[in-house]
């Protein structure tokens, strides 16, 4: 694992709020191996979020932002177990 995908694993699994730490760290640990330049961008972007929003937007209490609405926020919600 290249160094900038080692940083982007500690920063999801190390956010500060456990839900989130769980979420994101797991969806990190099984996808960014795949995922291309473009797709880290995007998941590095989401990580400078509110934690609090980052929560409600995963578990679909508030909805998502549309320059939020991209491949990368869409494998999250699809990896996380909410209806």
């Amino acid at each position: 694992m290249d160094a900038r995908r080692k940083r982007l694993l500690f920063r999801s699994a190390h956010r500060g709020m456990q839900e989130n730490d769980l979420f994101l760290g797991r969806f990190a640990e099984r996808h960014l191996e795949t995922m291309n330049d473009e797709q880290l961008d995007r998941f590095e972007a989401l990580l400078e979020e509110n934690d609090n929003d980052l929560f409600n937007w995963i578990s679909r209490r508030e909805s998502l932002p549309a320059a939020l609405d991209h491949d990368v926020m869409k494998m999250i919600l699809s990896f996380n177990i909410f209806p």
